[in-house]
């Protein structure tokens, strides 16, 4: 008897469009564990993102294409806010049992593609069914200079920048999840919450620019990353409400039903635009909201003038 070969045949379709495999190893040769937005081994920058349904995507609400990218995303803000470029992933999936042969078809292919056309080369995974789905990726990406970007490395007298806005993905899923009604009004948060568009060599840019503060990426929500990089580096944080590069739509959002735009640019996350500190003016594609001092803690100058702390507050799935 022949065996089943719909699993072969479905992994076939994942590979694909399969980037060829260079053999090229990292020309930079360091080493970290834990603790960063990825572990270094011999120069290659290491990081893993689960996506699971129902938690971070839904398939009512995006489509399986969508579910995709912003998975990949998650991985590729993570190597990008080390300064890094991606380069090999390993990559798992659980096919939810009730998905139809189409949707599985559209998955496959979008991880095919998806991973093809960033240069990225799939060297393996494996492939479960279960009662929901999920999307986990093992990235590796190589250093681009030899001192990689780290949470560690603000120092007082260096500026604070985020690229891109604030507070888009966070005011999307409000959105969806409150107003499902009125996503029409604004498409571009909904949009960007179900598949964030980045530039994803903002890291590598960073450090052919000669950056060498800290950096990493806005998944867990500004508060929250702020606090981390002033916890890694033994500094005291100041930004300023007046600075923030809030979204123009989440304001407008925020008007129309009486939210405060602020809550999103400070506590949202899956924005995966970078948070970085530097010695020198560089407003080449960012936005400078405050500064390094001597010190603990993290402290906002609100916009009449009061001085308050910012406390993490970091999405837990526990």
């Amino acid at each position: 008897m022949f065996p089943n070969l719909g699993e072969f045949n479905f992994v076939s379709k994942i590979l694909e469009n399969r980037v060829a495999l260079t053999e090229r190893s990292p020309q930079f040769r360091g080493w970290l564990p834990v603790g960063d937005d990825c572990a270094i081994f011999d120069g290659w920058l290491a990081t893993k993102d689960l996506s699971v349904e129902n938690v971070h995507f839904r398939l009512d609400w995006s489509t399986p294409e969508q579910a995709v990218e912003k998975h990949i995303v998650s991985n590729v803000s993570d190597i990008s806010s080390m300064g890094g470029r991606p380069r090999l992933a390993l990559f798992g999936l659980c096919v939810n049992k009730s998905w139809s042969a189409e949707v599985r078809d559209r998955i496959a292919k979008a991880v095919s593609e998806g991973f093809a056309k960033r240069g990225i080369t799939l060297i393996g995974g494996d492939t479960v069914a279960g009662e929901v789905g999920m999307f986990s990726t093992t990235l590796l990406g190589e250093q681009v200079a030899a001192t990689p970007l780290l949470r560690s490395s603000a120092k007082p007298g260096d500026s604070l920048y985020v690229t891109g806005t604030l507070g888009k993905s966070a005011a999307g899923l409000w959105l969806l999840m409150n107003h499902p009604e009125d996503v029409p009004e604004f498409p571009a948060l909904v949009d960007f919450h179900l598949n964030p568009s980045i530039e994803e060599d903002w890291g590598e840019k960073l450090v052919r620019e000669g950056v060498n503060g800290a950096c990493m990426d806005i998944s867990d929500g500004l508060s929250s990353e702020l606090n981390h990089i002033a916890l890694s580096s033994g500094v005291m944080l100041e930004i300023s409400e007046d600075l923030l590069p809030i979204d123009p739509e989440v304001c407008r959002m925020s008007q129309r039903y009486g939210l405060n735009s602020l809550d999103f640019a400070m506590n949202g996350g899956e924005e995966y635009g970078l948070l970085f500190s530097c010695s020198y003016k560089n407003d080449i594609f960012q936005t400078r909201i405050g500064s390094v001092l001597p010190g603990t803690g993290v402290y906002m100058k609100r916009k009449g003038g009061e001085k308050v702390s910012v406390n993490a507050q970091a999405w837990s799935h526990l």
